[in-house]
């Protein structure tokens, strides 16, 4: 049952603490609704308690209802004030080369 979390290391300045950073989790949909994904968030939620993390986070679709239920079923919150910034390929190709 294809099932995963991929996540990494990251460091808050504000909190002067690593943190970790989910960057997707995975269920095959017809896996979902059985504990996989609050499984795997306990686990990452361990290693964030073993690594005196200050801080787990990661990203959820404003659309995606039943994820954000889910999150914060688990005591996660949102952050509103936070925007999602983004630079692909040709924008920050064209920023290396430009001119200082």
């Amino acid at each position: 049952m294809p099932c995963f979390a991929l996540f990494f290391t990251t460091f808050s300045t504000f909190l002067c603490q690593p943190g970790l950073y989910l960057e997707d989790l995975f269920v095959e949909p017809a896996h979902r609704g059985h504990g996989i994904g609050k499984a795997l968030l306990q686990r990452l939620a361990g290693l964030a308690v073993e690594r005196d993390c200050g801080r787990l986070e990661w990203r959820v679709l404003d659309w995606n209802e039943p994820s954000i239920k889910f999150y914060e079923s688990l005591g996660a919150k949102l952050m509103p004030e936070w925007e999602l910034v983004r630079m692909t390929a040709p924008e920050f190709g064209a920023l290396a080369r430009r001119k200082a």
